[in-house]
């Protein structure tokens, strides 16, 4: 299921759908459950400890995925390491360069190609443990953002997680970009001349 964050300070109409978003994904895989089987494997992105250590740090990473997982582990299930530490740290160190920007033409270029291999390599990783660790017949669950690039073993059924309130937060972020857009930029009056 798509990985949502809300920070402090996010504004109240976000929050307002951000919690709406975490109850319908809780429904949905409740639902899931019931018509397949219950979940045996959590796996979250950004997690490189399993069991309780693991749990905490989604706890303080992400509340509303923890209490999710969290219900699913007190059931039975298993929180995995889904990230070998090193390649994560390198991603989103490629991930800060990228997004702090103020670098040529080609640096950029240079960095855009490292932050891919290194994006390709996690992802690889993150797909390799599921592999690894979901056996047949078993239910994982994978807590991971949009736009993802891993490629899933062609023996698993993937089943995406996205209620309806995942398409009104989208769309609340298309309307809020389109509105910065079309915000006039402030900037000194213009000149007039003398008086």
């Amino acid at each position: 299921m798509t990985l949502l964050y809300s920070g402090e300070g996010a504004p109240a109409d976000y929050v307002e759908k951000f919690k709406a978003y975490w109850e319908q994904v809780g429904q949905h895989i409740a639902n899931l459950e019931s018509k397949i089987s219950k979940v045996t494997h959590v796996y979250h992105e950004s997690i490189v400890l399993s069991g309780e250590n693991g749990l905490k740090v989604m706890e303080r990473l992400n509340p509303s995925s923890y209490q999710i997982a969290r219900e699913r582990c007190q059931c039975g299930a298993v929180l995995e390491a889904t990230e070998d530490k090193e390649l994560a740290e390198e991603n989103m160190d490629w991930e800060r360069c990228l997004i702090m920007g103020f670098m040529s033409h080609k640096v950029a270029k240079m960095v855009t190609e490292f932050y891919i291999e290194s994006s390709r390599k996690r992802y690889e990783h993150i797909a390799r443990k599921i592999d690894d660790t979901l056996k047949a017949d078993e239910v994982g669950m994978l807590f991971i953002r949009e736009g993802h690039m891993v490629q899933f073993p062609q023996d698993i059924e993937v089943f995406s997680v996205a209620p309806p309130a995942l398409d009104e937060i989208h769309r609340w972020q298309r309307d809020r970009s389109s509105a910065t857009e079309d915000e006039p930029e402030e900037g000194p009056a213009p000149a007039t001349g003398p008086d």
